[in-house]
């Protein structure tokens, strides 16, 4: 891009679903495969724009995210769900807490879970060390400022529930979902890059299966798509790329992309 201070970079610190890749007991090729491609925590993701690094999601393999990350510096955390891959690594952002709260924006519901799951951050007289956090509820369709840089809170439905995905800058982000109004779509074509998941190649029912996510990708007609949230079902990551369109890329994780 032309002016230097819109450069915006990601980076993939996770891009399996809740089980993770290789899962638990699985034996499939996709499993053993010894592809690092094919391995895959749970989805995270570091964006940074505008001198600043916001945190996408904070799951239970946070601690080994950040520590291989290429930097490790944090200014906030958006969240999309309450599901614990999401935020089970919330307790690790102790390390971000020596001089002030840290600031987290969710959904009222998922600030409310949150609070019944990690009583101890939010008590009157905190014991010395925990994570003191500073979360802002937001609301879908709203866009709210993260030390000066707009983000819209995008509505997505993951099943039976309502979530969040986010935008920020040319960047949309959109994980676990199962379900995108039309209205959205609209907001979002054309948008120049675009991160959405796509679990795995049959049908589930709280996840786009790829050739869903294909569709919508297919409506917003972005300029790039990476794909993340991905079970072994995905298949090998070089057989799968390989029968992509040309602007539709599977994210891996440690991959870093710039725009």
């Amino acid at each position: 891009m032309s002016n230097h201070s819109e450069h915006l970079e990601v980076e993939f610190l996770g891009t399996g679903t809740s089980t993770g890749v290789p899962q638990i007991k699985c034996t499939c090729p996709v499993c053993r495969s010894a592809d690092p491609r094919d391995t895959r925590l749970r989805t995270s993701a570091i964006v940074r724009y505008r001198q600043q690094s916001i945190l996408i999601d904070c799951g239970p393999d946070f601690r080994t995210q950040i520590l291989r990350a290429s930097n490790d510096h944090l200014d906030g955390l958006l969240l999309t769900h309450i599901h614990y891959d999401h935020v089970g690594g919330l307790d690790d952002l102790r390390a971000y807490c020596n001089h002030q709260d840290f600031p987290i924006y969710a959904r009222q519901d998922v600030i409310d879970d949150l609070r019944m799951r990690l009583p101890y951050c939010f008590a009157e007289h905190p014991y010395p060390g925990v994570p003191l956090l500073h979360i802002t509820p937001v609301r879908e369709g709203q866009t709210f400022f993260l030390h000066g840089i707009p983000i819209e809170a995008l509505p997505v439905r993951h099943y039976k529930l309502n979530i969040l995905g986010y935008r920020i800058g040319p960047l949309a982000y959109i994980t676990d979902a199962n379900g995108l109004d039309a209205a959205v779509i609209d907001r979002l074509h054309g948008t120049p890059l675009l991160i959405i998941n796509a679990l795995r190649h049959e049908p589930h029912l709280s996840h786009f299966s790829l050739s869903e996510t294909l569709q919508v990708i297919d409506h917003i007609q972005p300029r790039q798509a990476y794909l993340i949230h991905m079970s072994h079902g995905i298949g090998f990551h070089a057989e799968t790329q390989a029968a992509l369109p040309h602007n539709v890329h599977l994210a891996h994780d440690g991959m870093v992309i710039n725009y």
